[in-house]
């Protein structure tokens, strides 16, 4: 059975917590979820967007990261895979640790390292300062992401839950799209340091709204720390992002990412037969019996599957086939934002129309469609309406299925589990995101070389085959007929690969079509657990939401 607080009834002459907490003080009932509930989501948004923003201004740092710090290809990439390697690691841990001191404590010692980390980096002086820091600033944003949610569930009752997970949806996705724009406007006037300097601003900025607007939310977590099984995650996940990282180039047949690979199956296994055996394990693993919550989390790694391997290929397309500044790329995502926030405002609506399973599956067509016709019609000439009409169909989609699916998640679970629903939640989005840089990455990288081995390349000029940046490179030292022909052939093999790499992203997504409209079961209301369990309340007595921290402001 469901139920808020503002619903209940009692028969004591003494007032319940419940009903004191859902009145104001003449005693007039309000609606349940904390008074300023609506101000403290913004709050929160605005530190996901701060987290988000960060990897995809860095992505457009680094040609000015090589120069500036003398990096090396290696360098740059352990710069971009350092911060993702300790985030996606640590996230089942650092929900769990957030169940037990508290989200909201969670939420500001994370964005404390996040921030701190943040300016350190951006007075390094050497490459392997600057992966230091963004490890540790991956560490910060492992707090930060499960906090954000468990605080959401915890302030809104069920009934408003939707509405506030397509603004935390939306805020999630938009802060990955604009972040180009950002890193294009910042290094058309400043060095790479400013990458990283303006995450200062922005969590100084949300520490004050957190502290001035957002509730505690009281520890969820009364036995002791599941030490072996956080150990066990840690180097589960740390072990499964590392292979499918470096697997592009060191090969997914390699003998190395064969061994991660294998070693991940039997950590997973350990983590999965302790968890079993704990009456109060970490994570649910019997989650994953829950076709609803399997189903859900699919289609959110698929969703971040193809937004991060499109964004991928479509930043070098835009910069070096089409020759925008790194401004004008930037703004060439754009599309993908509008129309993702646009429609992740108008989720809450259409899936009260068509119920989390159609709106999953309509998500997903969205996204098949507008990557199918991408992959089909683009060339080297294609003009930037056309693009931007198949990138806001793809952005349509992908706003109106992440709240539904992050819904469908923690509607798998009681609230009181609400931060590790919120850690599942990030880590496969995080998964999703780096198998779609990993696979259309590799995918574009291997068709791009075989269609470049047929120019017969050789001396300097052979490193023009090994990937589309290089090739323009060398153009640069060549006669302005022999650069034509070379930029010529490699725009063309790189667009090429680039439908192909879209065609997969496509196909994944419609596989999930097929998945979801076969296997998702109907889902008749909102804020239900499982086995009928009610969803609780914010002001239910055993996990009350301290309002007066805020009323005191």
């Amino acid at each position: 059975m469901t139920g808020t607080a503002s619903t209940r009834t009692t028969t004591s002459s003494t007032p319940t917590p419940d009903a004191a907490a859902a009145s104001t003080p003449t005693g007039v009932p309000e609606p349940a979820g904390h008074p300023r509930r609506w101000a403290a989501l913004l709050v929160l948004c605005s530190t996901l967007v701060a987290v988000t923003l960060d990897n995809s201004v860095l992505n457009t740092a680094l040609p000015s990261l090589a120069k500036g710090l003398d990096a090396s290809t290696a360098d740059l990439q352990w710069i971009t895979d350092a911060y993702t390697l300790v985030f996606a690691a640590l996230l089942l841990l650092a929900g769990s640790l957030g169940a037990r001191f508290g989200a909201r404590r969670a939420l500001l010692g994370g964005l404390v390292l996040f921030g701190g980390g943040s300016a350190v980096a951006a007075v390094s002086t050497t490459a392997g300062e600057l992966i230091a820091w963004r490890a540790v600033m991956g560490l910060g944003a492992a707090f930060v992401m499960p906090a954000t949610l468990a605080i959401i569930i915890r302030m809104f009752p069920p009934v408003e839950r939707p509405k506030a997970f397509a603004v935390w949806s939306a805020s999630a996705g938009v802060g990955v799209l604009i972040g180009p724009v950002t890193g294009g406007a910042l290094l058309m006037h400043f060095s790479w340091s400013s990458a990283f300097w303006i995450n200062v601003p922005l969590v100084l900025a949300a520490l004050v709204g957190i502290l001035r607007i957002v509730p505690t939310i009281p520890r969820q977590g009364t036995a002791r720390l599941d030490l072996p099984a956080a150990v066990l995650s840690v180097i589960g996940l740390g072990i499964l992002v590392d292979a499918i990282i470096e697997a592009p180039e060191r090969g997914w047949t390699d003998a190395v990412t064969l061994v991660e690979l294998a070693v991940f199956v039997v950590v997973a296994a350990a983590f999965v037969g302790w968890e079993l055996r704990r009456d109060e394990p970490m994570v649910q693993v019997r989650l994953f019996a829950n076709r609803g919550f399997v189903l859900a989390a699919g289609t959110l790694a698929i969703t971040f599957f193809a937004l991060f391997g499109t964004l991928f290929v479509l930043s070098q397309y835009f910069q070096l086939v089409h020759g925008y500044s790194t401004l004008k790329a930037g703004l060439g995502a754009m599309p993908f934002a509008a129309a993702m926030a646009a429609m992740s405002g108008l989720s809450p609506i259409v899936t009260a129309r068509l119920g989390i399973r159609g709106t999953l599956t309509t998500g997903l067509g969205a996204i098949a469609l507008g990557l199918g016709v991408m992959g089909l019609t683009t060339t080297t000439d294609t003009p930037f309406v056309a693009l931007a009409g198949e990138m806001m169909l793809v952005g349509a989609g992908m706003g109106m299925m992440m709240a539904p699916a992050s819904m469908e998640i923690t509607a798998s679970v009681p609230v009181r589990f609400s931060a590790m629903a919120g850690a599942l939640n990030s880590v496969v989005r995080e998964l999703g995101g780096v198998l779609g840089i990993a696979v259309v990455g590799t995918l574009v990288s291997s068709h791009y070389r075989s269609e470049m081995g047929d120019q017969h390349l050789t001396g300097p000029a052979a490193v023009a085959g090994h990937d589309l940046p290089s090739a323009h490179v060398v153009a640069e030292r060549l006669s302005p007929d022999a650069a034509g022909r070379l930029t010529s052939a490699a725009d063309h093999a790189f667009t090429t690969a680039m439908d192909n790499g879209a065609l997969v992203a496509a196909a994944v997504a419609a596989l999930g079509v097929l998945l979801v409209g076969f296997g998702l079961p109907r889902r008749a209301a909102q804020g239900t657990s499982p086995a009928g369990e009610s969803a609780e309340p914010v002001d239910a007595p055993a996990e009350p939401v301290d309002t007066q921290a805020v009323q005191t402001v």
